[in-house]
């Protein structure tokens, strides 16, 4: 066994490597580049060393640089996680030049793999079932539209050496073809140094579910079950979950034998995913295989108790499975929620900046879960199982030149709707403050009817956000809890006031016990009766919920408990109330004397400013080009510019026909949020 490793990463995924080489006993060594000298994988690991500037391509994936690393560290293996190198079968061939191990497949599988062109025909001479589409490189934006008319749209437009959803553009026409084209093959040059482009038809309504594979070099090979990740944006997973509501086992046999077969025909060692797209009738599509591991494989990890990480450094070891096909288990469901750095009420677009508040809930180990323990073939011994894995922490920064992902926060119960009742939960609980971030958005997908019935495909965010997230709009029920809360809340805050003025020595006499709650359009006159373990709140109608728990004035957080059952609040205060944000929502809760409330009404309703002239930047980035001139008259839905943020590139369109008066702008000027690009006459 090695004695010690280096993780050719950052992030989450290297502090993750590092947790289960220490519990090996192996030692770990990070690289850094300038903006991640502070970062949380280089405090943990046993040392680090420095590779050069922010950009990746000038530092964590320029080979020569950490080939160097390994050879001052000298780290007998090296891994990859995923994105950077891990899929580049340049570095995989460096190492073995070096006599250091990869912790990943072997180069042949890489290279037969790693390239959705080759891996598509190898695939098909497997007789695994493929999606219909071009498989040859595409030179051109013209030869791209005559390609896409001939397969017929919607297709996929897709870099060859892609992943994690860069240089994917799906195109519904001409125009979309030609521009996603474009766009692809910049991304991919960005982000894989590779910008060569393929296409293939679009399967509309379709799962996206993936196998996971492991295999040794000694022809031993099988698979730990499936995920579901079927919540996507912008062809980025989102929220997946293992098992998939969707599959019986006969399907789930079929293609994991098909994934394995795969794997074993191009010699594959290691831990990797064999993706594919299944439709309404189960029929199942081959779509890539993943010589690396995967974002989500956390849920894999579990619901069967294996440690994905491990066994991939045991394979590269050279050690054979000591697990069999009949040893794999699955037990009970888990759900991981993918936390970003972005907006969801500007379009998800990328946010960076200072963590000034960064509060995980509590990780809950069900038996030994967070250690990814060895439970193989047994449940749990806990109800629930709370899992984060991060790469940040409070104070830090998210920087501007790597992907958005913050954490991805895990849950597992003995069943599925226990799971997403335990996520709902832990969202509620994560605390994360100085930039945008979509917590909201991943509540409101756990109360989704669509989502809690597993009824949901690819297009499930575009179908039922159409216009974007704007908050989730809580039922009558759900308000009547906060309101009910929130008054109790706001009778402590007051009696705590009246103790520091030293109005009365009977503080609770000089508040009162008749309020008005005002919410999301709603108002609720509330009496409420204290004692001292909580508060039985009455409404008007003769309806009465029993308020408990521990909030103090000041407190971030309100953990409280509504007729038994849990409401977990985060609080800000504002003038007369609260703001709280809960399930998805963002409510200001207004409390207020009956009083206060009659005179509230007469209050006139201060308006935002109008904008409706400007193009302004949605979110920090770089202007990449500019496709209008001032005095130009621009068409709705005109592409005006072109803004790269975190590796992807945004097509900013007009809203309106209009003329451009002003240009505020050049390619290669770096913006903030809301910095005026344009003006309109």
């Amino acid at each position: 066994m090695f004695n010690k490793i280096l993780i050719a990463n950052r992030g989450e995924i290297a502090c993750r490597v590092i947790k289960t080489a220490r519990k090996m006993g192996i030692q770990t060594v990070a690289i850094y580049s300038d903006s991640d000298a502070n970062a949380l994988h280089v405090q943990m690991a046993d040392e680090a060393v420095h590779i050069g500037p922010p950009p990746a391509n000038q530092s964590y994936i320029v080979i020569d640089k950490v080939m160097a690393a390994i050879r001052a560290s000298g780290a007998q293996a090296v891994h990859p996680g995923y994105g950077f190198l891990s899929e580049n079968p340049k570095f995989a061939e460096a190492l073995a030049a070096e006599g250091v191990a990869f912790v990943g497949p072997p180069v042949g599988a890489i290279e037969a793999m790693g390239d959705k062109i080759t891996s598509k025909k190898i695939a098909q001479e497997a007789n695994v079932s493929t999606v219909p589409g071009y498989m040859g490189l595409i030179e051109d934006a013209d030869e791209a539209v005559k390609i896409s008319g001939e397969i017929g749209y919607p297709v996929m437009i897709k870099a060859s050496a892609g992943g994690g959803g860069k240089g994917m553009r799906i195109a519904w026409n001409d125009t979309e073809a030609r521009e996603g084209f474009q766009s692809s093959k910049n991304e991919a040059a960005n982000s894989f140094g590779d910008d060569r482009i393929f296409i293939e038809k679009f399967v509309t309504q379709p799962r996206h579910i993936e196998i996971q594979v492991l295999c040794d070099a000694h022809g031993n090979g099988i698979y730990l079950g499936e995920r579901e990740c079927s919540i996507q944006r912008r062809n980025q997973k989102v929220i997946e979950e293992a098992p998939s509501p969707f599959l019986d086992e006969a399907t789930r046999r079929a293609m994991g034998e098909q994934a394995v077969a795969l794997a074993k025909a191009v010699g594959y060692a290691s831990a990797g995913t064999v993706e594919f797209i299944v439709d309404g009738n189960k029929n199942f599509y081959f779509l890539e295989m993943n010589t690396r591991l995967q974002v989500e494989h956390p849920v894999t990890e579990l619901i069967t108790g294996i440690d994905l990480v491990e066994q991939m450094i045991r394979v590269a070891a050279g050690q054979p499975l000591s697990i069999t096909q009949d040893d794999v288990q699955l037990n009970g469901w888990a759900m991981e929620s993918r936390l970003y750095a972005e907006d969801p009420y500007r379009n998800f677009l990328p946010s960076i900046g200072r963590l000034t508040r960064y509060r995980p809930p509590v990780e809950v180990a069900a038996g030994p879960l967070l250690d990814m323990g060895k439970w193989q073939g047994e449940a749990p011994a806990g109800p629930t199982a709370v899992r984060n894995d991060t790469g940040v922490y409070e104070g830090g920064e998210i920087s501007m030149y790597y992907d958005p992902m913050i954490a991805k926060l895990c849950t597992w119960a003995p069943t599925r709707a226990e799971a997403i009742e335990a996520m709902r939960v832990a969202l509620d609980r994560f605390e994360v403050e100085g930039i945008g971030h979509n917590l909201p958005f991943l509540s409101a997908v756990m109360d989704h009817p669509k989502f809690v019935s597993g009824d949901m495909t690819t297009a499930f965010i575009a179908e039922e956000y159409p216009e974007g997230f704007e908050g989730a709009a809580l039922d009558e029920g759900a308000l009547r809890r906060i309101a009910a809360s929130c008054a109790a809340m706001h009778r402590v805050a007051e009696i705590r006031r009246a103790r520091v003025s030293g109005r009365m020595d009977n503080h609770e006499r000089t508040v009162g016990s008749d309020w008005v709650a005002s919410l999301q359009g709603h108002e609720f006159a509330l009496h409420i009766a204290a004692d001292t373990k909580g508060a039985s709140v009455s409404f008007a109608d003769g309806t009465t919920l029993r308020v408990t728990g521990d909030w103090t004035p000041g407190d971030k957080l309100a953990d409280m408990l509504v007729d038994g059952a849990p409401l977990v609040m985060k609080v800000g205060k504002i003038s007369g109330g609260f703001r709280i944000r809960t399930r998805g929502a963002d409510l200001k809760v207004h409390v207020r004397t009956p009083r206060q409330a009659e005179l509230a009404k007469l209050m006139p309703e201060k308006l935002p400013p109008d904008t409706s002239k400007l193009l302004l930047c949605p979110m920090p980035g770089l202007v990449v080009k500019l496709d209008v001139e001032e005095g130009q008259e621009v068409q709705e839905g005109q592409a005006l510019c072109t803004v790269e943020a975190m590796k992807m590139e945004n097509i900013l369109r007009a809203e309106r026909k209009g003329i451009v008066a002003k240009i505020n702008a050049a390619p290669g000027d770096s913006l903030a949020v809301d910095d005026v690009i344009m003006e309109f006459e």
